[in-house]
C-alpha cells in the first residue's frame, strides 16, 4: 500500500462533506462544520442534513447524492446504526476518504462491533482511508484543516497520533499554554482500519514532521509497528506514552476504544530495540518532542549551567544528574576567561555559571560563546535574567538585548550543541523571549522539565549512534 497517497484524501482534502451536520452548537454535527469554517480551512465545507437550511452560516445538502462532485474527504457525526448505509452512498458519490466521530461501535459491545466490521468492509472494498470510529478528529497544518479543537493550534513541527481523542486534546491545550507548535494531531479511535502505524509510516516520511508523539492503548499488529518504528526513527524521533502498565489500564483500555493493551515488559523490550523514546507521565511527552523538534543533538552528556542566581545553579544541577546528565568542571583557563566578563563579585564560574544577578544580556552572550566552543561542553542547561518588557530599559540597553539574543539564537546552529532555557512563565515576556522561540530555543517553566528535555536529545543522540 501507498500509504502516502492512500492517506492524503485524509490529511491534505480538498472539500470536506459533514454528514450529519447539525444546527444544534452542543453537537458534534454543528462543531464538525464550525471549526473548520472559523478557523481557516482553505478548502470547501459541505453540511449535510436533510432538515436544517443551514448550519453555521453554510447552506446543507439535503441527501449525500444531492452533494457536488470531487469531495475528498466524509466526516460523519450520525448515530453508530446509520452509519454503514450513509458511507455506501458516500462511496457511490465517489468520496476518497472517510472520518468517523461516531461511537457506538466495538467499543460498546456485539452489535457495535458488527457495524464496524461493517464500515470497515465498505471502506477496504472501496479501498479509501477510514479513520475512527469513536474518535475526536484531526488537525493537519497543510491545509489548515481542524476538527478537532476549538481554537487553532500553535503552528509548528511537532506531529501527536492520539488513540484517546479526550486526552489528545487535553495535551493540546496545556502544549499551547506553554507556546509549542504541532504540524498535525489524529484521535486514530477505535482503529478500525487505519491503526498507529500506519499514521506513523505517513508522517514518518512527512518532510514538515520533526517528531513524533505517540499516545497508543494497543496494538493490532506489533511486528509490523517495530518494523516501521524503528525504520521512522532513522529518520525523526518518536517519543511514546502506552496505557496497560498495570491491570487497570488494561481494563481501561478495552472498555475505552476496544483495545488490547498487551503485555507491558514486551512493549518496553520493544520500545529499546526500535528506538523509541517511552515515557510513564504523558505530560512529559511533548516537553521532550519540543526539544528533538527543535534543537542539534548534542555529542554526549556533557552539560553546562548558567544563570543569574546560585539557588537555580544549585537545583538545575541536581535534576541535570537526576536525569543522567554530567555536569563538569571547567577547566582553568576556560574558567578565568568567563570571570573577566562576569561582576567583580560574581563566585568563580566553574559550572555552573553564577552570574550573580549580573542583567547586562551581552554576558550571557559571551559566557555562552565560551561554554559551546569548549569540546567537553555539549550543551547549555540556562535562567538568563533579561527576557522581561522593555520598561525601565535605555534605548542603549534595549540594543544591547536584541544584538545579546540574535547572537544567543545562533549558537546552536554554529557550535551544533543545543541549548534549553528556562523561564518564570507569567513574568518572562518582551523580544528577547519571542525571538528565542522564533529561533527553535524552547524554554520550559521548571528546571526538571528542562533536564528532561535535555535528556531526550542526549537519548535520541545514543540511538541513532548505536544504530
Amino acid at each position: 500500500m501507498d500509504i502516502p497517497n492512500f492517506l492524503d484524501p485524509i490529511f491534505k482534502p480538498k472539500a470536506i462533506a459533514v454528514i450529519g451536520a447539525s444546527a444544534q452548537v452542543e453537537k458534534w454535527g454543528h462543531r464538525m462544520v464550525a471549526r473548520p469554517l472559523s478557523t481557516g480551512f482553505r478548502g470547501m465545507i459541505y453540511p449535510v442534513n436533510p432538515n436544517a437550511k443551514e448550519v453555521a452560516g453554510l447552506k446543507t445538502f439535503a441527501t449525500i447524492p444531492d452533494l457536488p462532485q470531487d469531495i475528498d474527504l466524509a466526516v460523519f457525526t450520525l448515530p453508530a446504526p446509520q452509519v454503514p448505509q450513509a458511507l455506501r452512498q458516500c462511496l457511490q458519490h465517489g468520496i476518497r476518504g472517510a472520518l468517523i466521530i461516531s461511537a457506538g461501535f466495538a467499543e460498546a459491545g456485539p452489535e457495535g462491533e458488527k457495524l464496524q466490521e461493517e464500515v470497515v468492509r465498505l471502506a477496504a472494498q472501496a479501498h479509501i482511508p477510514l479513520v475512527g470510529p469513536n474518535c475526536m478528529g484531526l488537525w493537519s497544518a497543510p491545509v489548515n484543516l481542524n476538527l478537532a479543537f476549538d481554537e487553532l493550534p500553535i503552528r509548528g513541527s511537532i506531529t501527536f497520533i492520539s488513540q484517546s481523542g479526550t486526552l489528545g486534546n487535553y495535551l493540546m491545550l496545556l502544549a499551547k499554554a506553554k507556546g509549542y507548535g504541532f504540524h498535525s494531531f489524529v484521535s486514530s479511535g477505535n482503529q478500525a482500519m487505519l491503526e498507529v502505524t500506519d499514521y506513523l509510516e505517513y508522517f514518518g516520511d512527512d518532510e514538515a514532521t520533526r517528531a513524533i508523539i505517540l499516545y497508543i492503548e494497543g496494538l493490532q499488529d506489533a511486528s509490523r509497528f517495530f518494523r516501521v518504528a524503528k525504520e521512522v526513527v532513522r529518520k525523526k524521533p518518536i517519543v511514546v506514552y502506552k496505557a496497560g502498565r498495570f491491570a487497570v489500564g488494561v481494563r481501561a483500555a478495552l472498555s475505552h476504544t476496544a483495545s488490547l493493551a498487551g503485555n507491558d515488559r514486551i512493549f518496553e523490550a520493544l520500545c529499546r530495540q526500535a528506538g523509541l523514546i517511552r515515557c510513564y507521565d504523558p505530560l512529559h511527552t511533548c516537553d521532550m518532542a519540543m526539544a528533538l523538534a527543535s534543537q542539534p543533538l548534542p555529542k554526549s552528556n556533557r552539560i553546562a549551567i548558567i544563570s543569574g542566581g546560585g539557588g537555580y545553579c544549585v537545583t538545575m544541577a541536581e535534576s541535570a544528574v537526576a536525569w543522567g546528565l554530567d555536569v563538569p568542571q571547567l577547566d582553568p583557563s576556560s574558567s578565568e576567561k568567563i570571570r573577566k566578563i562576569l561582576q567583580p563579585f560574581a563566585p568563580p564560574p566553574w559550572n555552573p555559571v553564577d552570574a550573580a544577578a549580573d542583567v547586562r544580556p551581552m554576558t550571557y552572550a559571551r559566557a555562552l560563546e565560551i561554554l559551546l566552543s569548549l569540546d567537553y561542553i555539549d550543551g547549555i542547561l540556562m535562567m538568563i535574567p533579561f527576557m522581561f518588557s522593555l520598561q525601565l530599559r535605555s534605548p542603549a540597553s534595549i540594543r544591547e538585548l536584541i544584538d545579546a539574543t540574535e547572537i544567543i539564537c545562533g549558537l546552536p546552529g554554529k557550535f551544533h550543541k543545543p541549548i534549553i532555557g528556562n523561564m518564570i512563565p507569567v513574568v518572562s515576556v518582551g523580544p528577547a523571549l519571542d525571538l528565542f522561540k522564533g529561533a527553535g530555543i524552547p524554554f520550559y517553566a521548571t528546571q526538571d522539565e528542562s533536564a528532561r528535555a535535555m535528556h531526550a536529545l542526549v537519548r535520541y543522540a545514543r540511538i541513532l549512534s548505536t544504530g
